[in-house]
C-alpha cells in the first residue's frame, strides 16, 4: 500500500506564487515516476507536470515557464512549484505516482485564483 499526502493550496490573488508538496510513505519499494494533474471546474483531469526518477522533466503548454516539478528522493517527496498564477489554473491539483502494475493518487488539493 502506497499513501500520498498533498499539501500547500490555497486561494492566492493573479500574479501570485504558491508551492505544492506531495509526500509518499507505505510499501514504495524503488523510485518511480510521478506526476501533477489538475482538474478545472467542469473540466476534465489533466497533466500539468511530470518527473522521472533521473530527474527529466515534462511539463503542459500552459504551465511551462511558469511552473517547475522537482522531487527530493531521499524523502520520496514532490513538489511544484507555481509562480505567475493566473485564474484559469483554479483546479483540483492531484499528485501521482506510477507502478507498472498500479497507479496511486492523493486526494487532492485546491488551488484557487481570484482578486
Amino acid at each position: 500500500q502506497v499513501q500520498l499526502v498533498e499539501s500547500g493550496g490555497g486561494l492566492v490573488q493573479p500574479g501570485g506564487s504558491l508551492r505544492l508538496s506531495c509526500a509518499a510513505s507505505g510499501s514504495i519499494g524503488s523510485i518511480y515516476p510521478m506526476a501533477w494533474y489538475r482538474q478545472p471546474p467542469g473540466n476534465q483531469r489533466e497533466l500539468v507536470a511530470a518527473i522521472a526518477p533521473g530527474g527529466t522533466t515534462n511539463y503542459a503548454d500552459s504551465v511551462k515557464g511558469r511552473f517547475t516539478i522537482t522531487r527530493d528522493n531521499a524523502k520520496n517527496t514532490v513538489y511544484l512549484q507555481m509562480n505567475s498564477l493566473k485564474p484559469e489554473d483554479t483546479a483540483v491539483y492531484y499528485c501521482k505516482l506510477s507502478r507498472t502494475t498500479m497507479s496511486y493518487w492523493g486526494q487532492g488539493t485546491q488551488v484557487t485564483v481570484s482578486s
